[in-house]
């Protein structure tokens, strides 16, 4: 698919990681070893999102995702899990620090009907938080 011109009204960066997803779950093996799973959204109102995270010593040291969405939220998704990897990881309580502003400032901005799609990210960040953190308790 060939986007050029005006045709696009989303950010360099925004096309970038939906052209070009990084972290995106290619294949159910990849995440064998992973300790957390959050899943938000509708898939009948158009977003639905899915986030696995591998967590040692309380860091969060890989993340896969799934979206079935449009460009925001598959973007958004993208660019949230690159900047819980960029420094060979991220803390669990830095990670729940993250924001959707957060995410949409890294994608130099989205189109303000946009905007729910960077918070999906966000909440499916923090449901496989959740998920670690109780089966952690149990353990």
């Amino acid at each position: 698919m060939k986007i050029e011109g005006n045709d696009w009204f989303y950010s360099k960066e925004v096309k970038k990681h939906f052209l070009e997803p990084k972290n995106f779950l290619k294949n159910e093996k990849e995440i064998k070893d992973f300790n957390g799973y959050g899943k938000v959204g509708n898939v009948k109102c158009g977003d639905l999102m899915e986030m696995w995270i591998k967590v040692r010593n309380e860091k969060i040291i890989d993340v896969k995702w799934k979206t079935f969405g449009c460009a925001s939220a598959i973007a958004s998704t993208s660019m949230l899990s690159e900047m819980i990897k960029e420094k060979k990881g991220m803390k669990i309580e830095d990670a729940l620090k993250i924001t959707g502003k957060d995410i949409m400032e890294r994608l130099g901005g989205l189109p303000s009907i946009k905007v729910h799609c960077s918070v999906l990210g966000d909440q499916a960040l923090r449901a496989a938080i959740k998920n670690y953190q109780e089966k952690s308790k149990k353990a």
